[in-house]
């Protein structure tokens, strides 16, 4: 048997970690398979009392961790030093995921895989407005344009989330780079595709990812997503793929258009005929395919996809206009 880390880096999760350790409890593999590091990345609300009392009964080895500087890529890296796992799999803190995660990540590594992983779906929402930002952070034309968001054929893909790693991934290329915030897996994953290893998708592996629950949340988040992808181009500039930098081309061309309208109106034009069809057949089908709130979300979509691509492609500019993030080795 595979011996498998499972590793939860969290920050203020209280609401959402026990859901997870739940879910992990319930994995239908053998518990003596299994061990969980749990590292507490200095919060201030109740989630190391919920690592520690959920430590106390678990019914296989669970290890506290304390990650004093708060990013996640320290996060990890101490919970990969502290892993004694042929295999590993990190998870975020609002991730859910169903009984036979584990054991489908298994048997796709039977096939001779080093790195198998599967679609991550959007989390059950609760109410109209939540399903519209869950439409927001899944849609192809706004949030999920990666191939794990996706689903389709078992094939080689060039990123995966929550995916299941042989340990000797990480002892070929490294650890994280701490100098990186939000964009660690971008780095991590181009340097494991340059040392020769591939993405393995598979079907049969679902697992599911909570959106934030309010708009300002989101708008947030995609600013610092944003944001790091250009100060990671300071440092590993090769590590995204083009669809990482449509957003900060958008605000160009937008913003170049208006430059452009007092001497010739056409440019703007074209631009919002192009983006605003595309806007309305994405906010459309978005819409119709709520669970609910499928007239909020036909009203709201087609400003809010072009709100969250302007901000997160002005936090690309700004990321980009910075001096790079501080120098420093690999950790």
């Amino acid at each position: 048997m595979m011996k498998i880390s499972f590793i939860v880096v969290a920050f203020n999760a209280a609401k959402h970690l026990g859901a997870l350790l739940e879910d992990i409890c319930l994995q239908t593999v053998p518990k003596e398979q299994l061990e969980l590091l749990l590292v507490n990345s200095a919060s201030t609300d109740e989630t190391e009392a919920i690592m520690r009392t959920f430590a106390q009964r678990a019914p296989f080895e669970v290890k506290i961790l304390q990650n004093p500087k708060r990013w996640l890529a320290s996060g990890i890296n101490i919970a990969l030093a502290a892993a004694t796992g042929e295999g590993i799999i990190r998870l975020d803190a609002h991730a859910r995921i169903p009984a036979d995660f584990l054991e489908k990540n298994l048997r796709a590594l039977e096939n001779g895989e080093d790195i198998v992983g599967g679609s991550v779906q959007g989390g059950e929402p609760k109410g109209a407005w939540e399903n519209v930002l869950r439409t927001v952070d899944t849609s192809r034309f706004c949030g999920g344009a990666a191939p794990f968001r996706n689903g389709g054929e078992a094939r080689y893909v060039d990123t995966l989330a929550y995916a299941l790693y042989r340990r000797k991934v990480y002892d070929s290329v490294g650890l994280y780079d701490e100098r990186l915030r939000r964009t660690e897996d971008n780095d991590m994953h181009y340097r494991m595709h340059q040392a020769g290893y591939r993405f393995f998708f598979s079907p049969d592996i679902v697992s599911y990812h909570a959106a934030r629950s309010t708009l300002r949340g989101q708008l947030k988040q995609k600013w610092g997503n944003g944001y790091w992808i250009g100060r990671t181009m300071h440092i590993q500039p090769h590590c995204f793929a083009p669809r990482h930098l449509i957003p900060a081309a958008f605000v160009l061309a937008l913003l170049g258009c208006l430059l452009l309208a007092p001497a010739t109106p056409l440019p703007l034009a074209l631009l919002a005929l192009v983006y605003g069809a595309a806007d309305l057949s994405f906010a459309l089908r978005g819409a119709l395919g709520q669970q609910e709130g499928k007239l909020l979300g036909a009203l709201t979509l087609p400003f809010l996809f072009p709100a969250v691509h302007i901000v997160y492609g002005a936090g690309t500019m700004a990321g980009l206009l910075t001096l790079g993030a501080k120098e420093q080795p690999h950790a």
